[in-house]
């Protein structure tokens, strides 16, 4: 049973996934979005809450660290209801990131905490959880990244559309609240990105809070082909054929990897520090134009370290199977 809370609620940011990846219609729609921090996972902590004490699940699933993260498993244990946490382990240690607290909090109230990478794990164990709740069964993104990479092959027609050729264009993806709400930064990361354009057209699906702070700050944008946010089958085409991907997304870097494909992170911290040491990911806090557009010539064409310490590519079955066992096992009471 699925409970959307609204937190992504533009059409090609939510509906389209839904579409795309065969998922199934939300038993429960919440439309909660569009307010602070505070406010939001409040009014998603009652409301999921509400669902729970209808529904009565054996068990909570939540992924990743968003505010929908912490609100569901704060509604669940609170009604002392297990819950799994996918991608559990994660730490930029950034505590000024909004996601850096969900998914401290969720990881320690959780009954199952499934790390994606043996980094998470260690981290888990460093912060006390017990040893019996972490299992490391691989990332259900690489699943993912395996199954649909395919598929969007066949399916996909982006690149004939944007009349782009493979490795011939950087894509761009800029929306962390980090960024877009420091003036400086963005026209220290814009700025960089006309310079770029020099090199290689920079392709740049925009997020609407992105978009909202390039008007509202009058940053010159000309050079740069920005287009509307894409499916998922559209974005992983032009991730896998870009030269080079430059971000501020936790999932982009991931799947950059997964494509190999060099990523530019602009960010000071990444949770993904395997990547970095791995060579396949460059982090450049946008503090000045100049300082990315050095990380920018440094990691084009660099390639890494051929490994993969995300799984064999069966996380998501290993982790079903493993709830499916445990669920009725007695490794929680209230």
């Amino acid at each position: 049973m699925l409970l959307h809370t609204g937190q992504h609620f533009n059409k090609q940011m939510s509906d389209v996934f839904f579409d795309e990846l065969g998922i199934s219609v939300p038993s429960h729609q919440l439309n909660i979005h569009g307010s602070s921090h505070g406010a939001m996972t409040g009014r998603m902590l009652e409301g999921i809450e509400q669902v729970l004490i209808a529904e009565k699940p054996d068990a909570v699933l939540v992924y990743g660290d968003t505010n929908s993260t912490l609100a569901g498993a704060l509604a669940a244990v609170k009604l002392h209801i297990p819950v799994a946490h996918i991608e559990a382990g994660l730490r930029s240690f950034n505590r000024k990131m909004p996601e850096e607290i969900n998914r401290i909090m969720t990881d320690h109230i959780s009954t199952w905490l499934f790390a994606p990478n043996a980094n998470a794990t260690e981290q888990l164990h460093k912060e006390g959880i017990a040893t019996e709740k972490i299992k490391n069964l691989g990332d259900v993104m690489y699943d993912a990244a395996l199954y649909f990479g395919q598929e969007a092959e066949k399916k996909s027609p982006i690149l004939s559309t944007l009349g782009q050729n493979p490795q011939d264009y950087v894509l761009a993806t800029i929306h962390r609240a980090e960024n877009t709400d420091s003036p400086e930064r963005m026209h220290n990361i814009f700025s960089a990105l006309h310079e770029i354009s020099d090199t290689a057209q920079v392709v740049l699906p925009i997020h609407p809070r992105t978009r909202k702070k390039i008007e509202e700050l009058h940053i010159q944008s000309h050079r740069i082909k920005m287009i509307e946010p894409v499916g998922y089958l559209d974005m992983i085409m032009l991730e896998k054929y870009a030269a080079l991907i430059i971000t501020d997304s936790g999932g982009v870097q991931k799947e950059a990897f997964f494509y190999r494909v060099p990523c530019l992170t602009l960010r000071s911290d990444t949770e993904w520090t395997e990547l970095v040491e791995l060579g396949w990911n460059t982090l450049a806090d946008p503090v000045s134009k100049d300082v990315i557009i050095t990380a920018f010539h440094a990691c084009l064409n660099k390639k890494g370290k051929e490994s993969m310490p995300y799984g064999d590519g069966n996380s998501a079955q290993l982790i079903a199977d493993y709830l499916k066992y445990s669920i009725n096992q007695p490794v929680w009471a209230p």
